[in-house]
């Protein structure tokens, strides 16, 4: 019998609040706060927390704090990662980031979604993974929802909400954002 975290890693339905996994939310809340809050700067404390919330980062990764994700060890990022304030990324799954990728503030990447029925809803959740390639940048406000893969070389407008695949190169913007061109390789 699989686990709840063993359900929310492979993209089941799953219970949220199941007490292993609210451990781990509350493990990495921990060291969000000391991040956001004690630190505030990016200095060798803070680059050590970062280590032990996101194991799976590439060490050349720089967030500017208030940052805020669920788990930290979903988010597998490249080299030269750079996430500007107020970004938060839901990483109830596996959140892929390519190198050179820029976010701007206040980026929301979410891999956690719902159950359109309501009763099932209030109980339950599941996740869809995130991808995005190499040398992207992704304007402010963004939101990238779950299932979303965003291709090498792309440009996302700010304030655009991508519900889609981008394909490489090419610059998307839009609620829902729209591939409005492709960008010189």
């Amino acid at each position: 019998m699989k686990t709840e975290k063993e359900k929310m890693l492979n993209g089941e339905i799953y219970f949220a609040n199941d007490k292993e996994i609210s451990l781990e939310r509350t493990f990495a809340k921990k060291l969000l706060h000391k991040l956001n809050v004690t630190e505030y700067l990016m200095n060798g404390n803070a680059r050590a927390i970062l280590r032990q919330l996101l194991p799976n980062s590439n060490k050349k990764i720089y967030i500017e704090p208030p940052f805020h994700c669920d788990y930290g060890y979903n988010i597998h990022s490249g080299e030269n990662v750079y996430f500007n304030v107020n970004c938060v990324v839901l990483d109830t799954m596996k959140v892929t980031i390519g190198d050179n990728v820029f976010f701007g503030p206040g980026v929301h990447v979410y891999t956690a979604t719902h159950p359109l029925d309501a009763i099932e809803r209030r109980t339950v959740e599941f996740s869809k993974p995130v991808a995005i390639g190499n040398d992207c940048w992704i304007g402010g406000n963004s939101v990238i929802c779950p299932g979303v893969t965003i291709g090498n070389g792309c440009t996302i407008g700010a304030g655009s909400v991508v519900t889609k695949d981008i394909p490489d190169n090419s610059l998307a913007v839009g609620n829902p954002a729209k591939v409005i061109r492709e960008l010189n390789v």
